[in-house]
């Protein structure tokens, strides 16, 4: 058994498109432990140190700017970013999830429900989740400090 921490982003096109309780809903009926949740306004810094493994992208200032809220007419770059705790939480969470690629996300995970790609071609697909271990204690002490998690 494996008691895990991971970090969930509601990102700014979930939060745009009214999706936050619909997401929240299917998170929390994994049996997971929501232990964080703060409404963030994203600076562009800390988008960047989020997203620093994938600088080398061509796609890398578009992301900046989807997790600013840019796209969608956010005027305080506002995400909702939460821990769950639970065992093996982060492929949980990827698995309620779903693919990065709304088109390739199966039906019924969040992406698949909800996700998009737009004209322009950029992915919208609501939920940041943690990809593993590493990623997610460092992600979940990006967005949190320790006192803001719940024992």
């Amino acid at each position: 058994m494996s008691i895990e921490q991971t970090l969930i982003l509601i990102k700014p096109d979930g939060y745009a498109r009214r999706l936050t309780g619909l997401t929240i809903d299917r998170l929390d009926a994994s049996g997971l432990e929501m232990v964080a949740a703060r409404m963030v306004s994203v600076s562009e810094k800390h988008a960047r140190e989020h997203y620093k493994s994938l600088s080398d992208k061509p796609f890398f200032e578009n992301l900046i700017k989807y997790i600013r809220g840019e796209f969608h007419g956010l005027k305080n770059h506002q995400v909702l970013a939460m821990v769950y705790r639970g065992e093996n939480a982060i492929k949980a969470v990827r698995a309620i999830a779903g693919a990065t690629n709304p088109e390739q996300a199966a039906a019924g995970t969040i992406r698949g429900s909800f996700g998009r790609i737009t004209t322009a071609g950029q992915f919208e697909n609501v939920i940041h989740a943690s990809s593993d271990p590493g990623d997610a204690e460092r992600e979940v002490k990006l967005w949190f400090k320790p006192e803001e998690i719940l024992p």
